[in-house]
């Protein structure tokens, strides 16, 4: 499966990068293997993650053949997030 960063989901992983330590590998590993996929807005899903005291999200399009990052964020708002098991 491909993976495809737009500009935004590279620019914001730096960032996470710079605060928290979010690799782009990390990224990719969660959209390839995902603890939970959720409905977001307009059609898209997020691929989300545990991560320390919150949630490591990416939501994401399938397109032909791969899978397009919107853009990466991490929340400390588990309870919000989070689907039921």
């Amino acid at each position: 499966m491909e993976i495809i960063w737009t500009k935004h989901a590279t620019d914001r992983q730096k960032e996470w990068e710079r605060k928290i330590r979010i690799t782009r590998q990390e990224v990719e590993a969660l959209l390839t293997v995902p603890e939970q996929v959720v409905p977001g807005d307009r059609g898209v899903l997020v691929a989300q993650e545990r991560r320390g005291s919150g949630l490591l999200r990416v939501p994401f399009v399938d397109t032909e053949g791969g899978r397009k990052i919107l853009t990466v964020y991490w929340t400390s708002k588990i309870q919000k997030y989070w689907r039921g098991e």
